[in-house]
């Protein structure tokens, strides 16, 4: 219990040495552990509320960390849902009020105008900058999380989740283009990512946008109507019958084929190519993402840029028309802003199908390799806001926790390629789909082990 000769409680205000020191305590203890200032030298109803939501968030903190250190799926699970964000931005926002009303009241408290001279500027300063540090971190928090919440649910879609088949999770990667010189977006990255439920070991297998004779899935509406294959018979409804054009087809001329794809978080083109994804492979693909190469521009500027080792030159042109360069990217690391890292992906000029691809796929492993937590979250707002013009998928909110925790095994493996090139012996005018789905079966088995010596 304080007494009157309490230099805290009750300091001589004669003496400017006493309440400088004063003032620099009850600063400092205000920052350290909110409310404790109250408590020593104010009113302690303020300083009990004050301490005791400190605790409180200190617990939180504590059991948010063990349950991230030995479960962190269940925190995912908080972190990804609707929810769980809000409630995260309410108690942020809380904070954030909590510890500017106790700072404000702080400064009342130390009685600026009975320090030295010299040292109330900097008792202010000091005490401001705290002010804003604290209560802006916490404000920001809760703006993340609003906005997190609302990216997450333009996004990702509210569904059952799916298991996994044989073991596996099959994810559809399109890349889209729906470039001025094309009629509506149509896929020119197309691949399949096989992940291993258990060990999240990747497979990728990049499928060529100008596969012939292309076969469906069993069950498949336009499947039905190419029962040899896509256009093997009497041709098909576009300009030319190859995998990438079975989107623009379902899309613009038989979307009545999936009536329920809008519904259900696609769309016709993504459907009828999945399902022909499904053909080429064997494999059940569970779900779908697609990123559109024209708002992947953004994203690539809200995060700074993208790094990229160019292996061979690659020409920016000047329009559209891909007829006309302007200047080349020379072998070597490129740092490039969305513009640049756009034409890197989609130049065509004295370069194949296959050095695209291959470029695509580099430029999205770079950017998401280099994708930061911190970079992310210092850059949020921007990033956010591209990523609902970039990216739509199937695949359910309710899934984001499992997903990311085996993302973490993932980045640990390297990842397996099987590329559908004609050096691996596909011959994209005349595929050989039997031996194909043997290759992505084979690259699929699991690794034999070791018989124990006897």
């Amino acid at each position: 219990m304080s007494s009157v000769s309490d230099p805290i409680r009750h300091p001589n205000s004669g003496s400017a040495r006493i309440m400088t020191t004063r003032a620099w305590w009850l600063v400092v203890l205000n920052f350290i552990l909110p409310g404790s200032a109250q408590v020593l030298a104010g009113n302690r109803r303020l300083g009990r509320f004050g301490l005791g939501a400190t605790l409180t968030l200190v617990t939180v903190a504590i059991i948010a960390g063990a349950v991230n250190l030995f479960w962190p799926e269940a925190l995912l699970t908080v972190f990804t849902s609707t929810i769980g964000l809000w409630v995260a931005a309410a108690a942020l926002a809380f904070y954030a009020l909590t510890w500017l009303v106790l700072t404000v009241n702080t400064l009342s408290l130390i009685n600026l105008v009975k320090a030295a001279p010299g040292a109330r500027p900097l008792i202010a300063a000091f005490s401001a900058a705290l002010m804003v540090v604290v209560c802006g971190t916490a404000g920001y928090g809760a703006f993340v999380a609003t906005s997190a919440s609302g990216f997450l649910s333009s996004v990702f879609v509210a569904g059952p989740s799916q298991p996994p088949v044989d073991g596996r999770y099959n994810v559809l990667l399109l890349g889209g283009d729906a470039g001025a010189d094309r009629e509506g977006l149509r896929p020119d990255s197309i691949s399949v990512v096989s992940v291993d439920a258990t060990t999240g070991q990747a497979t990728t297998i990049s499928l060529p946008r100008n596969l012939e004779n292309v076969p469906f899935s069993a069950g498949s509406s336009l499947g039905a109507l190419y029962p040899e294959g896509y256009g093997s018979i009497d041709g098909c409804d576009v300009s030319a019958c190859m995998l990438n054009s079975i989107f623009t087809e379902a899309e613009l001329k038989r979307p009545e084929y999936y009536p329920n794809a809008t519904a259900e978080g696609s769309s016709p083109g993504i459907q009828a190519t999945l399902e022909a994804a499904q053909g080429i492979t064997g494999l059940t693909i569970q779900y779908f993402v697609l990123i559109d190469m024209q708002g992947f521009s953004d994203l690539i500027d809200a995060l700074g840029g993208v790094d990229i080792d160019v292996q061979n030159r690659v020409p920016v042109h000047t329009d559209e028309t891909f007829s006309k360069v302007l200047f080349w990217f020379e072998p070597g690391m490129q740092h490039m802003d969305g513009y640049h890292a756009l034409w890197f992906a989609r130049s065509r000029h004295g370069t194949s199908d296959y050095d695209r691809m291959q470029r695509q796929t580099q430029m999205q492993e770079a950017l998401l390799a280099q994708a930061s937590p911190a970079n992310v979250l210092a850059k949020f707002q921007g990033v956010a806001a591209a990523g609902t013009r970039v990216v739509k998928t199937d695949v359910p909110q309710g899934m984001l926790p499992y997903f990311v925790n085996l993302a973490s095994k993932t980045k640990e493996l390297p990842v397996i390629s099987v590329p559908l090139i004609p050096e691996n012996g596909v011959d994209p005018e005349n595929p050989d789909y039997a031996a194909i789905k043997l290759m992505i079966a084979t690259a699929l088995a699991p690794a034999p082990t070791a018989t124990p010596v006897p």
